[in-house]
């Protein structure tokens, strides 16, 4: 292992691979900040630039470029509430509320400095326990998968302010019921088509984000336009990027807590960063104090901080599966084992010794990557932050565009487009009867995984539900789940007789 090291350190730090961490990154950023494109296509068009260069220089590109865009995809999140990617729709949750409240500088710098706490940390573990994790991942089995999307179902209660749990609750069971539009991948049946072609495929994640958050805050913003006065106000409340000690000492152990969930979790093949930032996310909002749960979805730092730690931790995460077992976790990282495969390396538990250096170059370049994106970032949140001073007659016109042209370029269907109308429109009158829309996302995707794993569970035990109890870690996150979901009922409730109590004794 230590040889291995040595030899990736010596890859990584050559000239040319140093210019492609650099080069990565900053594309990466960029095109992460770009609500609609997203890793995948960042990656995509880098696959290209590859051909005819070193395995080990055009890996290390693709993962600068990688967690380079999931960096840059909290940006627009925390602007202008339009996710650059599916990882960072939850940066939006209070990213977004706290740049309406005037502390966007203040929001940037704390997604800069979550997501090099996560990213240092994921590739020190990847760095440390990468072939132990495969074995780990490898005995994952479906009804673990199924009980562990339960478990993260159950964290709905997270994205639910007071008194609203049964909303929240319903908004779930419609995000799963859109996870089934489109043709069973297990039997090949269509549902819930109506006859329309267009709908075989069902509907994407980032049509849904999009319609939901970036389309339904625009229309929105349309419906109720601004004052000059709340303009000028709000150009002098782009706020300083300074974090107190106090902050910091606060949200180091959220910060460390979801890098750990995010790089577990993105060592799961099929779980990723998108998960990953929900169920970090979940978790603070249910260890945090009172006081601080209420600051939930309202511009809580700590409701910032998770996501951006876990996202960036789940990116790295998400090599082990690839390079120890040759399995993409990811739609991204799918991408990744095609050209490796075109560069004529096989991904797997050969790699170690076929190709040392492709292996251990990539993980050394994940902590220079890591310091690339802070020093790119940082000088420039100021310049960033500028986004809000532009007039609401240009801003909401481009979220427009960005979020047509990003859904648009996914599937080249126009009919995508009239449906992302049709969702934007529901999601606005859903809002105006304060109804949480997080629920409704989560439960979009966490459907499918879902049912394809208990599909596979209820084959291997014959159709029997005796899956659920056989398996020590399946019943393990079972328990959790239940626990997760009764636990605030009984408190409320406890605390609902303690009231009446007390009213009766005096």
């Amino acid at each position: 292992m230590l040889e291995g090291i040595i030899t990736g350190l010596a890859t990584a730090v050559m000239p040319i691979n140093l210019i492609m961490v650099i080069v990565g990154c900053f594309v990466g950023t960029l095109i992460g900040m770009l609500p609609g494109l997203g890793p995948i296509s960042a990656i995509a068009l880098m696959i290209p630039i590859t051909y005819g260069i070193e395995p080990s220089s055009g890996l290390i590109l693709m993962a600068g470029v990688y967690y380079g865009a999931v960096f840059g995809g909290s940006t627009s999140s925390i602007l202008i509430n339009a996710p650059g990617c599916s990882a960072t729709v939850v940066t939006a949750f209070d990213g977004y509320p706290m740049a309406q409240k005037g502390n966007a500088g203040k929001a940037l710098a704390l997604a800069a400095y979550s997501s090099f706490i996560g990213g240092t940390l994921s590739a020190i573990m990847l760095l440390l326990a990468a072939p132990v994790l495969a074995k780990v991942s490898l005995s994952f089995q479906s009804s673990d998968y199924f009980a562990l999307m339960l478990l993260g179902l159950s964290a709905v209660a997270a994205f639910a302010g007071k008194g609203q749990r049964i909303k929240a609750w319903l908004m779930t069971i419609v995000g799963l019921m859109l996870s089934t539009v489109g043709i069973d991948k297990g039997v090949g049946v269509e549902r819930f088509t109506f006859g329309i072609n267009d709908l075989m495929d069902g509907f994407s994640f980032l049509l849904v984000a999009m319609a939901t958050f970036a389309l339904g805050e625009t229309l929105l913003g349309i419906l109720s336009p601004e004052t000059p006065a709340s303009n000028e106000q709000k150009n002098d409340e782009i706020g300083s990027m300074k974090v107190t000690k106090e902050e910091f000492k606060e949200l180091a152990p959220v910060s460390i807590r979801s890098s750990i969930i995010g790089f577990f979790t993105g060592v799961l093949p099929g779980a990723g960063a998108t998960i990953a930032a929900f169920l970090s996310y979940g978790l603070e909002r249910s260890i945090a104090p009172k006081d601080k749960q209420a600051q939930f979805g309202k511009g809580s730092i700590r409701g910032l901080v998770a996501p951006e730690s876990a996202n960036n931790a789940a990116s790295n995460g998400s090599f082990v599966p690839l390079l120890t077992l040759g399995i993409p976790g990811s739609g991204t990282t799918a991408i990744m084992l095609g050209a490796l495969i075109a560069f004529g390396v096989q991904p797997g538990p050969r790699l170690f010794a076929d190709n040392p250096e492709v292996f251990w170059s990539v993980i050394i370049s994940m902590y220079l990557g890591n310091i690339v994106l802070v020093i790119l970032n940082l000088p420039l949140i100021p310049y960033i932050s500028k986004l809000l001073a532009i007039p609401r007659t240009i801003l909401l016109p481009m979220i427009l565009f960005f979020s047509i042209t990003g859904v648009y370029l996914v599937s080249f269907n126009t009919i995508d487009i009239y449906i992302m109308l049709a969702f934007a429109i529901s999601a606005i009158a859903l809002r105006l009867a304060c109804f949480p829309l997080a629920p409704l996302l989560l439960g979009f995707i966490l459907g499918g995984p879902m049912e394809e794993n208990l599909g596979r569970a209820l084959m291997i035990s014959d159709g029997e539900l005796s899956f659920l109890w056989q398996r020590p870690l399946t019943f393990a996150f079972l328990l959790v789940a239940v626990a997760v979901v009764l636990v605030p009922i009984i408190t409320t409730r406890f605390k609902t007789s303690g009231q009446k109590n007390t009213i009766l004794t005096e």
